[in-house]
Order: structure tokens, then sequence, then C-alpha cells
């Protein structure tokens, strides 16, 4: 799909992720749309308020024209024991990085199919499929997500609208903040075989790349340096080593 002229929304895009996703895209002659509810926003969004997405869809559709693309960056994060997290977090963060992503997509899916067909790309994470400990309403929302998108490929194929996700690892941005235990970034990098954390950029050149992708729906990348291709059982820590050459 040629971006060229499209008009592309990207939900919490102004900054990390998103923000990167706006210079790609306008890079590659989309015009895109900043949803936030911050500063640098083009739209005022609550991504996790029904209201206020209707609300952003049709100023964006009065403002700039409809839809074809969808870049959903927002989101939030969290940590807690299962046994610790309040409903009060567990529903925030569920609100946002689950239902948010719903409400988005199904605002946008009534003008990108009138206007015959478009791509979402939805910004899922590593934990969709891991289960660590102390972040356990992040996974759950992410897990979500990625089933999310899923279904929705199946649903709105016959609509021209192709969806997909990207799975960042960890990934340099605001939202990982000061507040890791010791050591937790550095174990990454190391566990990581490209042996860096991600940039922002990273992720975005996949979102971009995904929107492009004709023949690509319901998949959700990885786009983590390979650190999910690691078993749990750090075999080079307890003493495994590649042969020498």
């Amino acid at each position: 799909m040629e971006l060229e002229g499209r008009v592309a929304v990207v939900t919490g895009g102004a900054s990390g992720i998103g923000a990167a996703t706006v210079e790609r895209l306008a890079a590659a002659g989309a015009h895109p749309v900043v949803w936030d509810v911050g500063d640098g926003a083009d739209v005022r969004c609550d991504v996790a308020d029904p209201a206020s997405v209707e609300a952003a869809v049709a100023e964006t559709v009065e403002r700039h024209g409809a839809p074809t693309v969808l870049a959903a960056c927002a989101g939030v994060g969290s940590s807690g024991w299962l046994t610790e997290v309040t409903p009060e977090e567990w529903q925030r963060v569920l609100g946002v990085n689950l239902t948010g992503v719903w409400l988005t997509m199904r605002a946008l899916h009534e003008p990108m199919a009138a206007a015959g067909g478009g791509a979402m790309v939805v910004v899922t994470s590593v934990d969709a499929h891991l289960a660590d400990a102390y972040m356990g309403a992040y996974c759950v929302s992410k897990a979500g997500a990625e089933m999310l998108l899923r279904v929705a490929a199946t649903e709105w194929a016959e609509d021209g609208i192709r969806v997909n996700g990207v799975g960042p690892g960890i990934t340099k941005t605001p939202m990982l903040g000061g507040g890791a235990e010791a050591g937790v970034f550095e174990g990454a990098r190391k566990r990581t075989p490209l042996g860096r954390l991600g940039e922002p950029d990273d992720i975005a050149d996949v979102i971009v790349a995904l929107l492009r992708l004709d023949w690509v729906t319901g998949q959700n990348v990885m786009a983590d340096g390979g650190l999910t291709l690691y078993s749990p059982v750090d075999m080079r820590g307890a003493g495994l080593r590649r042969p020498s050459r």
C-alpha cells in the first residue's frame, strides 16, 4: 500500500514510538494526525474514553479527511504484584492498552471502510508473549491487544482493512522512566542477540513496513533485537559458551 497522501492517525503520537512513527509517515508522504492527551497533539484524545475517541474521529475527518491508516501507539506502563495491584490501576492499564485500542479501531473502521480500506498497526509488546512477574496488568493488556488485532484482521478483511501489530522489546522511550530495578536494562541488553536496547525509530520502521505490506494481516511482529529467541534458561550464564573459532 502506498502511503503518499494518506491521512494517518497516530495515537500517542506526541512522544516516544508514536513521535518516531509520525516522522516516518511524514517522510513517506502521508499526512499524520497526532492524537494525544498532552502537548503536541493535533487532536486531543483520551483513547480510554469512548466520547473522546468519537469526537476525535469527527474532528479528524472534518479537518483532515477520512483516515485510511492507523498506528495505535498510545500506551501506559505498570508494575506491581497481582495481589497488590489495585482494581483502579488494573482498569487504568487495560483501559488504555486494550480497551483504548479497541475503541480507536472500532471508531476508525467505518470511515476507513467507506474510503475503500486501509491498514492498521497496533503496538503490542514482547510481554504479549512473556509472563513477566511484577508486570501482570501490562502483560495481560498486551496479550489482549494481540488477540484483538487478530480478530479484527479476520472480521475486516472483506472491508479491505489489514490489521497487524508490532511487539517492541525494551525500548528507550519516556515510558521506561527511572524506576527499573538496578541491572534490568543491562541484563536485557546482554540477553538481546543484536546487543542493544531498542530505539523508537527501530519500532517506527517496522510499523511503516507493515502498513505497506499488502499481503500481510493478523500478524504481530516481535521487534526486539532477538530478545524473545532465548529460553528462560540462561545456558551461557550457567557456564555454557559457544566454541571458539
